[in-house]
């Protein structure tokens, strides 16, 4: 079992230091903290009650005074439990914890959550393991595991293969761990889902220094988990996987695989886990002329950093998520940006976007019994199903070109009145920020205001007409203006729909995989395929979270879930796993009927969330309850052992 760290160190600090860290602190969270330190549940009774949690706020919106009482209250309580040794009383009971997940988030939270929120928060120990002990090492020793990809679900499916003591090799085409986020390294790079919560279950991190870190720390985050649970020296870098063909009379896979600085060899494995993702093959758009464009031209995922932009005139091509962080910090350096846009995404506010986290935060986080844990529900419960209900079709509602029902209406209303407090007095502005199509269609933009205050400035221009081509020197605006420029950034998204790309994968009979699905991959839970024996998929179809969530969540059920297989191989002493036909093809029509009845299915505009037919083959439309119980082990049912 993997390190729990409880976040219960001794507290030294004097009274004066105590005090002062409190200012920090979450209110619900150092609620729900007290309780678990004095073993008395009376604040979930008493008259200081948070508000319904929201993403981007901590307060459950008490004011100030009600915050400082209970601050008071806390520096007492923590001044005894100090004073008294820091010894807890026993934990509070499972009907007293999902009372507490409801106070704190302000509504009812249903006790289908209970299990999944105890082990999502680690309240009694890592449950996301896979228990090995009724399997013989020697046996576990028999399996050899290529894992694709050292990014953050490769380095996971490693961490827990390593721990099972299971023999495997992990294949990393770049030099480094940390897959996307080493891979995107433009001005401006963060994470878009709170830290705190946006870290491995089992390995949380107190001292991040930003609420939403930039790029260079989480890369520093998983080069730690690497080198802490001791998968590096099982990485082989610079290494692509170019084919796998599944051998099915000796139930192994045959992997070719291409060193940077030698030649291609092939390797044997019992099963391959790909932690490819999604976000690694860059898109490049088809615009007419610009391969005839002298100056440097290059995707925001492969950033020269030998392009000094200071005092140039740029392109930024695209107004998605790398666009949305990148604009702000090059339009501080350039002499002249111009951003063309096919279509707007709605933002919702964020003041703690760019915050640090304060010092006292980080105290909170690892001193304070169970704070780090709740603090990380706090995150959890707004930004994942409690979001769901805003995606949902009510097909009686009369204006479904601008929302999709009265909740996806409010949060409608909500982001165009705060898009319109950024833009002040500038109507033609406003026109082209406001999207004309519902919230949640595409994924929601975080926001400080620094993408409007940068769409502002004198020396940015935003074009909403198209491009109608790319000279040696300029790009020409669909109404005809001309922009000369001295490079072009292409913010232009990622091959998202192209599962497996480049690869070759060739299953059972030798079917190709990217043959079968075409434009449409589906697989069983997003993690395996009918022809295609002991290949399981992490980040597969269908699995990708758009009403927020962490993808680290979805991450460690499929893991879990893939290891759950291997075990199972090895218990009824078969080679081979592979999923049923009709229990794939039954589990696709259920998704494709539920994504049907979300936002994500509307026809306004495109999202990279959409195949070329307009239909919604990357995203989950899940609740996170129901996908973490139905990846906790597998159906053997479901497959058919060979």
């Amino acid at each position: 079992m993997l390190e729990i760290h409880a976040a219960e160190a001794p507290i030294t600090e004097d009274d004066a230091f105590i005090a002062e860290a409190l200012e920090s602190a979450s209110i619900p969270t150092l609620m729900m903290a007290l309780i678990h330190i004095t073993g008395d549940p009376g604040l979930l009774d008493g008259p200081i009650r948070p508000g319904p949690a929201a993403m981007g706020g901590t307060q459950g919106g008490l004011p100030e005074e009600e915050r400082a009482q209970v601050r008071a209250h806390a520096l007492e309580v923590l001044k005894a439990f100090r004073d008294g040794g820091c010894r807890l009383p026993p934990p509070p009971s499972h009907e007293t914890i999902i009372r507490m997940m409801s106070f704190m988030v302000g509504e009812e939270v249903p006790d289908e959550y209970l299990p999944m929120m105890l082990e999502e928060m680690a309240l009694d120990g890592d449950h996301r393991d896979v228990h090995w002990d009724d399997v013989p090492a020697e046996a576990r020793k028999s399996l050899r595991v290529l894992v694709i990809g050292a990014g953050m679900s490769g380095l996971l499916a490693a961490i827990r293969l390593e721990e099972a003591g299971i023999p495997y090799v992990v294949v990393e085409k770049d030099d480094h761990v940390g897959g996307t986020w080493y891979e995107n390294s433009y001005p401006g790079c963060r994470v878009d889902v709170p830290n705190h919560f946006y870290a491995y279950s089992f390995e949380p991190n107190h001292e991040w220094s930003e609420y939403y870190s930039q790029r260079d720390e989480l890369v520093a985050y998983f080069e730690h988990c690497a080198t802490k649970y001791g998968v590096r020296p099982h990485i082989r870098f610079n290494t692509e996987v170019t084919r796998a063909s599944w051998d099915e009379d000796r139930g192994r896979w045959s992997v070719q695989v291409r060193p940077a600085d030698g030649d291609e060899e092939t390797l044997e494995f019992s099963a391959v886990i790909s932690g490819c993702g999604l976000l690694n093959r860059p898109k490049y758009p088809d615009i007419p002329g610009l391969d005839d464009f002298e100056g440097p031209c290059f995707h925001s995922a492969r950033w020269r950093h030998d392009v000094p932009l200071d005092g140039k005139r740029v392109a930024v091509i695209g107004t998605g998520a790398s666009a949305f962080q990148l604009v702000p910090e090059i339009a501080k350096i350039t002499e002249h940006t111009v951003v063309f846009q096919r279509s707007p995404g709605w933002m919702g506010p964020n003041p703690l976007y760019h915050e640090r986290v304060p010092d006292g935060k980080k105290w909170l986080l690892e001193k304070v019994p169970f704070y780090a844990r709740w603090y990380r529900f706090l995150l959890f419960w707004p930004a994942s199903d409690a979001l769901l209900r805003s995606f949902k079709i009510d097909p009686d509602w009369p204006h479904p070109e601008r929302s999709v029902g009265p909740l996806n209406e409010e949060r409608r209303v909500q982001m165009t009145e705060y898009i319109a407090s950024q833009v002040g007095d500038d109507p033609e502005l406003l026109e082209k920020v406001v999207p004309k199509y519902p919230p949640f269609v595409k994924r929601i933009l975080q926001d400080n205001g620094s993408w409007l205050g940068a769409l502002r400035r004198p020396d940015v221009d935003l074009q909403t007409s198209g491009i109608e081509r790319v000279t040696a020197k300029s790009v020409i605006a669909g109404d005809g203006s001309e922009y000369p420029v001295d490079a072009i950034v292409l913010a232009t998204g990622f091959h998202a729909n192209r599962f497996l790309y480049p690869m070759d994968i060739v299953g059972r009979d030798g079917v190709v995989l990217s043959e079968k699905w075409g434009d449409d991959p589906r697989a069983y839970l997003g993690i395996t395929a009918p022809g295609f024996p002991n290949l399981f998929l992490l980040y597969g179809p269908g699995t990708n979270l758009a009403h927020a969530g962490s993808i680290i969540f979805h991450s460690e059920c499929q893991v879990r879930y893939i290891l759950g297989c291997l075990k199972a191989l090895l218990r009824e002493g078969r080679r081979v796993i592979e999923c049923r036909d009709e229990v794939n093809e039954a589990f696709n029509e259920r998704r494709a009927e539920a994504v049907s009845q979300l936002v994500l299915s509307h026809g306004g505009t495109t999202s990279w969330y959409k195949n070329s037919r307009g239909e919604v083959t990357v995203t989950s439309p899940w609740r996170l309850v129901d996908y973490w119980s139905w990846t906790r082990r597998p159906d053997l049912s479901d497959f058919e052992l060979r």
